[in-house]
C-alpha cells in the first residue's frame, strides 16, 4: 500500500474531510475542510468519494514523499506546486512515483489548499471523521515532520477529466452575503446599516475556529443585558463587548454567549474561508 512521508508539515497542515455532523449535544462541532468547494475538487479529480481525507494546507510550506505509486491533485489556494523541483499544474490529475517528492509552496493569495490523494488519507476516525478539529482536540494531531500517512484504497474508477477550472480571482474587496439574525434586534438601526456599508479588514487573529474583523468603528447594541449561551452555526457573525465581529469558520465552538446579528449564506463559507490577514471584506444583505 501507498503512504506519504511528511518531509516538511508546513505551519498548519490538518488532515480534513467533510467533518462529524450530529454531535453537538456532546459539545463537538462538525469540522471538516474549512473550503468544501476545494476540498472536493481535489477528491473528484483522483477519484474519491467527496468524504474522503484530503490534507489541507494553510499558506504553504507542506513537502512530502511518495511511497509508493500514487495519484494526487491539489486545489485551493494559488500555492506553487512542484514534484521533484519540476512545476505542475494545479486542479490536474498528477501520477507520481515510488520516491518523488510533492511541495506545496507559499501561496501569494488565498489561505488554505488541498492535497487529495487517491485512496484519500487512511488514518483512523473519530465519531465518524478523519477531520482535526482544533478548537475541542479531537481526531489525528495536526501535521509534523517525519509522519507517516497511509492511503486508502481507490473506490471508484479515475474520472474521465484529468482537469478542472480553477475559481475565479477574488474581488477586492471579497462580497460575502449574508442574512441578518438571529439577535440582530440587539443592535441599534445604525449598526445594521454599518454593518452592509462599511468595508472590513481581517485581522491577523484567524485561524480555522473563526476570524476576527477591523473595522472603522464598533457595533453598537440597542440593548443590554446577557444573552443564555445558544446554538452556533458556521458563518455566525457574532459580536463580542468590543463591538467588532467575528466570523467563524470550520472549528467554531458549538454555543456562544455573544449576540450574533447575522449569518454568512453557506455558499459564501469557501471565500471566506480563503481570506487571509489584511483581506478587505463587504457584506452584502440578502433576504
Amino acid at each position: 500500500m501507498a503512504w506519504l512521508e511528511v518531509l516538511r508539515a508546513g505551519a498548519r497542515t490538518t488532515v480534513q474531510d467533510r467533518g462529524r455532523p450530529g454531535h453537538a449535544a456532546l459539545g463537538v462541532g462538525i469540522s471538516g475542510a474549512a473550503d468544501v468547494v476545494a476540498h472536493d475538487g481535489a477528491n473528484r479529480l483522483v477519484g474519491n468519494d467527496p468524504g474522503a481525507a484530503t490534507l489541507e494546507v494553510t499558506l504553504g510550506g507542506l513537502r512530502v514523499r511518495a511511497h509508493g505509486s500514487a495519484t494526487i491533485a491539489v486545489t485551493g489556494a494559488p500555492t506553487p506546486l512542484l514534484v521533484n523541483g519540476a512545476p505542475r499544474p494545479r486542479y490536474s490529475t498528477l501520477h507520481v512515483r515510488d520516491g518523488d517528492e510533492v511541495a506545496l509552496g507559499v501561496a501569494p493569495t488565498g489561505l488554505r489548499a488541498y492535497l487529495a490523494v487517491r485512496g484519500g488519507i487512511d488514518v483512523s476516525p473519530v465519531l465518524g471523521s478523519r477531520s482535526t478539529d482544533t478548537l475541542s482536540g479531537i481526531g489525528p494531531d495536526p501535521l509534523r515532520d517525519g509522519d507517516r500517512l497511509p492511503v486508502g484504497c481507490p473506490s471508484a474508477d479515475l474520472p474521465a477529466e484529468d482537469l478542472i477550472p480553477p475559481p475565479a480571482p477574488a474581488t477586492d474587496p471579497v462580497e460575502l452575503r449574508i442574512r441578518m439574525g438571529p439577535r440582530d434586534d440587539w443592535f441599534t438601526p445604525a449598526s445594521h446599516s454599518a454593518l452592509v456599508e462599511r468595508t472590513w479588514t481581517v485581522s491577523t487573529d484567524t485561524d480555522r475556529v473563526g476570524a476576527r474583523l477591523d473595522g472603522p468603528g464598533p457595533l453598537h447594541r440597542g440593548r443590554q443585558g446577557e444573552l443564555p449561551s445558544e446554538g452556533m452555526v458556521r458563518g455566525a457573525l457574532q459580536v463580542p463587548p468590543n463591538g467588532m465581529p467575528v466570523l467563524f469558520l470550520a472549528d467554531h465552538p458549538v454555543t456562544g454567549g455573544y449576540p450574533v446579528i447575522a449569518v454568512v449564506l453557506e455558499d459564501d463559507i469557501p471565500a471566506a474561508a480563503q481570506l487571509r490577514p489584511g483581506c478587505r471584506i463587504r457584506f452584502r444583505r440578502v433576504q
